[in-house]
């Protein structure tokens, strides 16, 4: 089943890091939690697709291991309307890549790479992704903007927006590193959709993060 993140229309807090989230906050709950970020709910690793395209969504639905419906209250439905769908990035690279004769998926695949790129600073994201590999430089070819594109995105408070991540500190540049290895080199996501307890997954990678972070420390 789908999980469901909601788009707040009043000021939240995740329960889990304290971070004020403010209004329009994308959220999840959790049963004995409350709220929780999206970084926090491990959800921070996948992409929005917003509607307008039933095959595209079913087929990104179908492929991602790991997905949430996004949803926001309507005060004048007064329900709560579906926005989109968060997917992985590779299912939606592999749904789209099968709608290519779609012109329309090939335009709105377009406009998101630009949305996307808007979002981003882009002097930032090159300051980020040179320290990433000044710390770590065997990391793969482009593997430094990847991760630095990902963390420095404005509305999912991932590390790259917090004030240690801007002063280029070693240490959330290694949370960034870090959560990048766990969703793209571990099979992390496939433990948490599989039900394991986050906790647990987190330990099940641990030694296989060290090991490709030991790894990307020399060229």
């Amino acid at each position: 089943m789908d999980r469901k993140v909601f788009i707040t229309s009043r000021e939240a807090v995740c329960s889990e890091c304290g971070a004020e989230l403010g209004r329009h906050a994308w959220i999840t709950l959790v049963e004995d939690k409350g709220a929780l970020c999206l970084p926090c709910a491990d959800l921070d690793y996948l992409v929005f697709l917003p509607p307008g395209d039933a095959a595209l969504t079913r087929r990104a639905g179908k492929y991602s291991t790991r997905s949430a419906v996004v949803l926001q209250w309507s005060r004048a439905r007064k329900r709560y309307e579906r926005q989109g769908l968060l997917v992985e990035d590779a299912a939606l690279q592999r749904a789209e890549q099968e709608c290519l004769d779609d012109a329309d998926v090939l335009a709105r695949r377009r406009e998101r790479e630009a949305e996307r790129r808007a979002e981003l600073d882009q002097e930032y994201v090159l300051r980020f992704s040179a320290r990433v590999r000044q710390l770590f430089p065997g990391c793969p070819a482009g593997g430094e903007l990847q991760i630095a594109e990902h963390a420095c995105q404005k509305y999912s408070l991932r590390i790259g927006r917090s004030a240690q991540a801007k002063n280029l500190d070693e240490e959330a540049i290694l949370l960034a590193v870090v959560a990048h290895i766990r969703h793209a080199e571990t099979k992390y996501d496939e433990l948490l959709a599989q039900g394991v307890d986050r906790g647990q997954a987190r330990d099940q990678v641990e030694d296989q993060i060290d090991r490709v972070l030991e790894r990307w420390k020399y060229e």
